[in-house]
């Protein structure tokens, strides 16, 4: 694949071209052990997405709407607030309200939209709602998806499914959703696993950078990123963040350290982090996709000292009082990078 073809080509051309693999390509992929001297010799190889794709962020409206951040080593200068594809965005039938909000901030200057293969269902309608607005301003988005599967059969065909709902030949970056535990790690690193997957469609120029993701445990997102050189990591900040399973501790640091650009989720934690919030029944929270990492049996200590306006996502999340304070050093946002309102 080459710049010329690429131009030529549609995105289903392109689709099509990546899953008709040589046999030579996906036996070399199948073969490699993903230890960290493998991993950056691939993410070196000449001809990988960031050669094929040209930086697409051309939005107009950023520079003076909000402050702009370096995402690590990318070489993309993304707002401080950027849209993600939950809420809203992941509503059955809800085009009306989800395709108008997705313009908006694009208009308002976003250039960094995030969605994920598993948002929505099975009918995936956050990519949906965000491929009818990318097929006429792709340009103006750093867009991002995400692969749930372990696997990399099951992966290439998150993929392949994303490539055409988001309606593009390309994503800027792809990344393993959610990895909270070790055993997620040593599935995704296993032969035939994710990661094989990744690389595969890095090297073939189909997704330009490659991230990870968590919610849960640091200490899994470290472990993926001592592995492999990703080059973006996706994870959860918060005023809570000191009590429980700390984000900003090290994880933070090693990535700075590496350059990645950082993206913070959950500035608010869906407003699950105040005393107003009253925790569903602990069974209910069990069956919740969240009950494998915590359970709340009682309300958190902190109130708004202003209206909690702010959205979820951002490094200017309301200030908060309780009876507990935290070290200013914990008020941090995640720079370089960006944040998901």
């Amino acid at each position: 694949m080459n710049d010329a073809d690429d131009r030529a080509a549609t995105p289903a051309q392109t689709r099509r071209s990546f899953l008709r693999l040589g046999g030579a390509v996906a036996a070399a992929v199948a073969s490699q052990t993903l230890g960290r001297d493998a991993a950056a010799s691939a993410q070196a190889r000449p001809g990988g997405a960031a050669a094929t794709h040209p930086d697409p962020v051309t939005n107009p409206a950023t520079a003076q709407a909000m402050p702009t951040r370096n995402l690590g080593r990318t070489g993309v200068k993304v707002g401080i607030f950027s849209l993600g594809g939950q809420s809203a965005l992941e509503r059955a039938n809800n085009a009306a309200a989800a395709i108008p909000l997705i313009e908006r901030a694009l208009d308002l200057g976003v250039n960094y939209i995030d969605t994920s293969s598993i948002y929505g269902g099975p009918d995936r309608w956050s990519e949906q709602y965000i491929g009818q607005v990318m097929k006429r301003r792709r340009q103006q988005a750093f867009l991002a998806s995400k692969t749930k599967e372990r696997t990399r059969d099951g992966s290439l065909r998150m993929l392949e499914k994303s490539l055409s709902l988001l309606q593009t030949d390309h994503l800027d970056c792809w990344q393993l959703h959610d990895l909270g535990t070790m055993g997620d790690i040593e599935e995704v690193f296993a032969k035939g696993g994710a990661m094989e997957a990744l690389i595969q469609a890095k090297e073939q120029g189909v997704v330009r950078h490659l991230g990870v993701t968590g919610h849960f445990r640091p200490d899994c997102l470290i472990e993926a990123i001592r592995r492999h050189p990703f080059d973006t990591v996706l994870l959860a900040l918060n005023a809570a963040d000191t009590f429980h399973y700390s984000f900003a501790e090290k994880l933070i640091p090693l990535a700075v350290e590496k350059q990645m650009g950082i993206i913070g989720m959950k500035l608010t934690g869906r407003n699950r982090i105040l005393s107003s919030y009253v925790p569903p029944p602990v069974e209910a929270q069990k069956r919740s996709w969240e009950g494998s990492a915590v359970v709340a049996t009682s309300p958190a200590p902190w109130t708004c000292a202003r209206p909690c306006t702010t959205p979820s996502r951002s490094p200017s999340a309301p200030r908060l009082s309780a009876s507990r304070r935290w070290p200013s050093s914990r008020r941090t946002s995640a720079s370089p990078g960006s944040s998901r309102p």
